[in-house]
């Protein structure tokens, strides 16, 4: 049984940074393109990064883009999202998710294969 599984989530202050894990087990997600997405209380699961399966190419949603790194270590089955210059609008439950390599179509949840239970990520203003 194919599982993601995301840590790394927290409290922290605005201006911090925090990296979040997602590790794959079950099966080898090399062939699978990578992507985290956020929900905040109230709010629809929105996309946030995304990258293929060698990780020459990236995403970002705009409201990330420069201040969160997505990156990916196949040999350990292994997705990042480095997240610097935290703002308190940051706040949400981080899920990872893969999808198994067909196109670039990165940003919509349904795209996705397989999904992690998410960690908590709150920044304080």
């Amino acid at each position: 049984q194919a599982q993601l599984v995301e840590s790394g989530g927290g409290l922290v202050q605005a201006g911090a940074s925090l990296r979040l894990s997602c590790t794959a087990s079950g099966r080898t997600f090399t062939r699978y393109d990578m992507g985290w997405f956020r929900q905040a209380p109230g709010k629809e699961r929105e996309f946030v990064a995304a990258l293929n399966y060698n990780g020459d190419s990236t995403d970002y949603a705009d409201s990330v883009q420069g201040r969160f790194t997505i990156s990916r270590d196949n040999a350990k089955n292994t997705v990042y999202l480095q997240m610097n210059r935290l703002k308190p609008e940051d706040t949400a439950v981080y899920y990872c998710a893969a999808k198994r390599t067909r196109d670039s179509i990165w940003r919509r949840t349904y795209e996705y294969d397989y999904w992690g239970q998410g960690t908590q990520v709150t920044v304080s203003s």
